[in-house]
């Protein structure tokens, strides 16, 4: 039994999904359990913001695909419940080791409690997702996508290829104790991902770059503040490369990771 923790997500979705086709038992950590989740996967409710309320769903359970920021506690209601091995779901930023970043920091701090419990684990450290794309919907549908950092380039990732990287760590005691950087097969700057987005989808799209104040105005109104700073600082100020392309996922799961026009054409309806 497999516990899959944000299972109606980009990521854990994929996970719950990969190892039900691998014919694993999957419990979907869901707070409402009239929540969809993939096909064949037990929802149990539970509360990652509150570790107490998880042990009907960890009870008698093997692994535990657990996001990032949440109660460390939640490794020591783990334990108690018989679970053996954790693939966390973490960042790259992860690797900058920067505390007084709030996004670094609180995915320093929740890989830094896995460590210090008893469970065997695997930090998955994914890039910029594929998915961030979706965001981009209504202005692709108008012709013009403005975007921030133009001059920054990510190695964008398929939540699916993160996804097959997990559920092989899940499955194998081999990649226990791995920190595992995450990429896809190249580094894309916005433009890059706007026009492979308008040749692929069939229709003129341009990319404008975005300036940073009126970038960080609408972030703004969309998160807090130290998200804003924490992210102005990984692309504005430098602070995080995402460019770097790592072999990991044909590495760990024996293919390679898809590439960003590819995984256009799979979702070429949801940009319609």
């Amino acid at each position: 039994m497999i516990v899959v923790a944000g299972a109606t997500g980009n990521v854990g979705r994929e996970v719950a999904r990969q190892l039900i086709e691998a014919g694993k038992q999957v419990r979907a950590l869901v707070r409402d359990t009239t929540a969809s989740v993939p096909a064949g996967a037990e929802a149990v409710a539970g509360d990652l913001t509150d570790p107490s309320s998880l042990a009907p769903a960890l009870t008698g359970a093997d692994a535990l695909f657990l996001l990032s920021g949440y109660p460390p506690e939640i490794f020591a209601e783990a334990e108690k419940a018989g679970v053996r091995r954790v693939a966390l779901l973490s960042g790259g930023s992860a690797e900058t080791g920067d505390r007084s970043n709030a996004v670094a920091s609180y995915m320093i701090d929740t890989e830094d409690a896995l460590r210090a419990s008893g469970l065997a684990w695997t930090m998955i450290r994914p890039r910029m997702f594929m998915t961030n794309a979706f965001q981009w919907s209504p202005q692709i549908k108008a012709g013009v996508v403005r975007a921030p950092w133009p001059d920054v380039p990510a190695a964008v990732i398929d939540p699916a290829d993160i996804a097959a990287v997990a559920v092989t760590s899940l499955l194998s005691a081999e990649h226990e104790g791995r920190e595992y950087s995450v990429t896809g097969p190249e580094a894309l700057r916005p433009g890059d991902r706007v026009r492979i987005l308008s040749e692929v989808l069939g229709r003129e799209i341009r990319y404008e770059a975005q300036p940073d104040e009126e970038a960080r105005a609408e972030m703004l109104a969309q998160m807090p503040e130290r998200y804003v700073e924490a992210f102005f600082s990984f692309y504005s100020d430098g602070k995080l490369d995402e460019a770097t392309v790592f072999p990991t996922v044909e590495q760990v799961t024996g293919r390679p990771p898809r590439a960003f026009a590819d995984w256009v054409r799979a979702n070429e309806e949801r940009f319609q």
